[in-house]
């Protein structure tokens, strides 16, 4: 591994730092990248990765170059930033990196030190701006306001389902979270959001506020979906389309992405054919028997369990989770899916310990195992699962683990 990778791997212990000012100014040390291209911002609680990369896969469908930029990555870094369909390469991220660390050494000898989704947000927007991108479809990280990402003036701001999360830094109601993502809101640019009661009206009035069109994904219009293995289908506003992703919570994203792509203007064909294209890893993935899914929200695992329900009825459970997550509610949900449990802890400083994880979920089922981690719990549910399905969820982590450790066996 080389320098500029090498740097931008250790700046994950500098934590977190919601505000724009140093990204501002990192960029503008860079020639302010983000002003070469037209962003898709993307905000949002449940479904914005999905939504995004439904987005690019559309408009690649039309030949427009385009790049992607989401987070957090599952395996490596390099899933961040994508143009044209292909991740970053490491020598092209490793130079990319060697630019902005220069620029960020400047700014740490004046006391201002740069977080790692700081650099890495700065990194995509440089990339895009040597890879002449036309259009970049921006996911925020946390939240939108303070978001690194709100440096943008977009075509288009897109904010997706907003659910209960990151409470302790975002806010503690609805009304709250939704006055943060709708922190991505610009004056006369238009905006784009299935979302209904408490939410919508706190996007209603932040787009009035600022003037801008407001376009409702009417989920009413969203008729006869269908789950598979690997894609789901709908009707929406009378047309059919295919989703490349499994998941009847596809469906909403979907009617999202369809109606910011009409925004851009670009034929109705492209769209069907790029969301019919799109692959996302981590959401109700298959790997054989093993289905993976990066849901770690209430609503996103109530989703999950009526969808694993419907098409499989129970499973073995592999979970871990966070410490800042629904532990309680996301444990209920899920056991009720499971003859089995096994539960461990993500790799990451923020995992919630497996031993409590284990005494929560004692309180909803008799058949908790408890493992390690990613490896002995996938030892342990082999050996447990008696032909059925085993289900991997909990953190985006854990399908990082998961993915590792399939790579090693």
């Amino acid at each position: 591994m080389h320098g500029g990778i090498e740097w931008l791997n250790s700046l994950g212990s500098l934590g977190m730092k919601l505000g724009l000012e140093n990204i501002s100014e990192l960029l503008s040390k860079l020639g302010d990248p983000q002003d070469s291209f037209k962003a898709i911002h993307v905000a949002g609680s449940d479904g914005k990765g999905s939504t995004c990369a439904m987005i690019y896969s559309s408009l690649r469908a039309a030949g427009i170059p385009s790049g992607l930029y989401t987070s957090p990555h599952i395996v490596s870094v390099n899933e961040r930033i994508s143009v044209n369909g292909s991740n970053i390469s490491d020598p092209e991220l490793n130079a990319i990196a060697e630019n902005v660390r220069v620029a960020a050494g400047e700014m740490k000898t004046e006391g201002n030190e740069c977080t790692f989704f700081e650099v890495i947000t700065a990194a995509a927007f440089l990339y895009f701006a040597e890879k002449e991108v036309e259009y970049a479809v921006l996911e925020t990280g946390l939240g939108g306001r303070f978001d690194a990402t709100n440096v943008v003036t977009p075509e288009i701001s897109v904010i997706t389902h907003i659910s209960l999360e990151h409470t302790s830094i975002l806010g503690d109601t609805i009304e709250k979270i939704a006055f943060e993502k709708s922190g991505i809101i610009k004056k006369g640019i238009p905006v784009v959001t299935a979302n209904t009661g408490t939410a919508f009206e706190v996007i209603k009035r932040m787009s009035e506020e600022r003037g801008s069109e407001l376009i409702c994904a009417d989920v009413s219009k969203i008729k006869d979906v269908n789950v598979t293995d690997t894609r789901t289908s709908m009707e929406y506003s009378g047309e059919r389309y295919e989703i490349g992703i499994p998941g009847r919570c596809q469906a909403e994203n979907a009617a999202v992405a369809i109606e910011t792509l009409k925004k851009t203007g670009i034929d109705g064909k492209h769209i069907k054919k790029g969301i019919s294209e799109v692959r996302w890893p981590g959401r109700m993935e298959h790997i054989g028997h093993i289905i993976v899914d990066v849901t770690h929200t209430s609503s996103g695992a109530l989703a999950l369990s009526e969808d694993i329900e419907r098409m499989y009825g129970k499973t073995v459970l592999v979970i871990g989770m966070l410490n800042d997550k629904k532990i309680v509610e996301i444990s209920e949900t899920l056991s009720r899916i499971a003859f089995d449990i096994v539960v461990t802890q993500p790799d990451s400083e923020r995992a919630f310990p497996a031993s409590e994880l284990e005494t929560i979920m004692r309180g909803f089922s008799d058949n908790v195992h408890i493992a390690k981690d990613m490896g002995d719990a996938m030892e342990i549910a082999e050996k447990i699962r008696n032909g059925k399905r085993i289900l991997v969820t909990g953190s985006l982590f854990m399908a990082g683990d998961l993915k590792k450790w399939l790579r090693r066996i």
